[in-house]
């Protein structure tokens, strides 16, 4: 089994909530969720969601320029090329190429901003977008955020007022509620399916940081991604963004990233042009059966406090080690990936309430919402002294950087942030995230001494590295 990412059918209880939408009942409360009471309201069409949602999905053309690798590895030899010269003479000369993918995308604004997945337009030097109506559009990228697997658009040079679907708020879904998947599924054209929603806060996906997602049965495949998941007032409920598949195409395993994430990263493109996540300085640990027996706990859940950083935001709230957290605001947590998904979509330089239980009861401790600070100039630095370290980039370790390489934020010194595939440190095995503690004895306090060391011939690397909360102690011969 397979996790997919992606540059069902109706049943008698499906039709619901369609027939609650199309009647004019709000479906907000699960009190209002009634079956169909007859065959007329079975013959209820999905048409009129469509109508509404459709003109704002686009097709995401994505592009880049490759060099491509010579034919003859004799090019740049003289004797070769006064041979064969003429006609032939560039055989050997690198060429371009461009290399395309397709998605989807979704206009959220008039204006024209489109939210689609990173992983659709990563590496690409130019994006296009064409609409239902088949007009088409250059593109700008204003925002890349591979944390959410998000990346935001806008129409380059248009004034005209662009169909856009409005957000709805994905915490209000539940379990059976009817969705519409619109996209462009291996590009034959917009194409719309329609399912239910099979779980909610989905973990374990393994396609972003935030393991949070909306699973449903709608067909999803290949080309869907970026595509709008929508609920029966055609309001947008996620971005389309993975299946579980073993050939690659949809088994009714899909999953979509929630809306409120998405509408969290689009504010952030629109107001800072980056995303800025608060953070707690804390690690957290899942509650498992045992934990929660021996904590008194009637059932697995919360998080359980393991580390406080000093200093941190959560030190200053008061947290401890030991603390049960159950509540992020008004909304329960049940293990560390809804509470960094519940934290995440806070706004920085607001606050916000940990519900907490202690041995002697529940507090509720208000917490800073706080980007992670640069303490430590990184003073980033490429290494191609021939040594283990060459082709790296490394940098001071601070919250800040610790946070953009998913690292715990607690530590010091400094860890390698870049890898050149292939190269020397690639084949030693060093990893991304790996902190250097000591190189044949010596600590590496800075990214300037570990330059300095590495340009030295020691004869003999012993190295001490941190990986994963474990120290690896490695030899290797100059």
């Amino acid at each position: 089994m397979s996790v997919y990412t992606l540059a069902g059918r109706a049943s008698l209880a499906l039709a619901t909530a369609l027939f609650v939408a199309l009647a004019g009942v709000s479906t907000a409360g699960a009190q209002e969720r009634t079956a169909p009471r007859d065959a007329a309201e079975l013959r209820l069409s999905f048409a009129p969601v469509v109508q509404q949602a459709a003109p704002a999905v686009v097709n995401v053309y994505a592009s880049r320029t490759v060099q491509s690798r010579p034919v003859s590895p004799f090019f740049d030899d003289p004797f070769f090329r006064r041979f064969f010269g003429g006609p032939g003479q560039d055989m050997g000369r690198p060429r371009e190429r461009v290399q395309s993918s397709l998605g989807s995308g979704v206009i959220v604004s008039a204006d024209g901003i489109i939210v689609t997945n990173n992983h659709v337009i990563a590496e690409a030097d130019a994006v296009r977008v064409a609409l239902a109506d088949r007009r088409e559009f250059d593109a700008e990228i204003v925002l890349k955020d591979e944390r959410t697997d998000l990346a935001i658009l806008r129409v380059r040079g248009a004034s005209e007022t662009f169909p856009h679907i409005q957000f709805a708020d994905s915490d209000t879904l539940a379990v059976g509620d009817i969705v519409l998947a619109i996209g462009n599924p291996f590009g034959v054209g917009q194409t719309v399916t329609q399912g239910i929603i099979s779980a909610l806060a989905r973990t374990r996906v393994g396609v972003s940081d935030y393991q949070f997602f909306i699973q449903t049965d709608a067909a999803i495949n290949p080309g869907n991604s970026g595509g709008a998941l929508v609920d029966m007032e055609g309001r947008l409920v996620g971005i389309n963004t993975a299946i579980f598949s073993r050939s690659g195409g949809s088994n009714g395993i899909g999953f979509a990233i929630p809306s409120n994430m998405v509408h969290f990263v689009v504010d952030a493109a629109e107001n800072d042009g980056r995303v800025r996540r608060p953070w707690l300085g804390a690690s957290l640990q899942t509650v498992s059966a045992e934990i929660a027996e021996a904590l008194g706990l009637d059932r697995p859940s919360g998080v359980l406090v393991t580390v406080v950083g000093a200093g941190s935001p959560a030190d200053r709230a008061g947290l401890k080690v030991g603390d049960l957290i159950t509540h992020v605001g008004d909304t329960e947590v049940t293990d560390p990936d809804s509470f960094g998904y519940r934290f995440a979509t806070r706004t920085v330089g607001s606050t916000t309430t940990l519900t907490v239980l202690r041995p002697r009861g529940e507090v509720k401790l208000e917490v800073a919402l706080e980007a992670a600070p640069e303490t430590t100039p990184r003073d980033a630095r490429e290494i191609s002294d021939y040594s283990p370290f060459a082709g790296t980039t490394v940098m001071n370790l601070s919250p800040a950087v610790a946070e953009e390489l998913r690292l715990d934020g607690f530590d010091t010194g400094v860890v390698i942030a870049k890898i050149e595939p292939g190269s020397p440190a690639a084949r030693v095995g060093l990893q991304v995230g790996d902190v250097i503690q000591t190189i044949n004895g010596r600590e590496v306090d800075s990214s300037r001494t570990l330059q300095r060391i590495a340009g030295s011939d020691p004869g003999v690397w012993r190295l001490e590295i941190r990986r994963g909360g474990r120290v690896l102690r490695i030899a290797l011969r100059g």
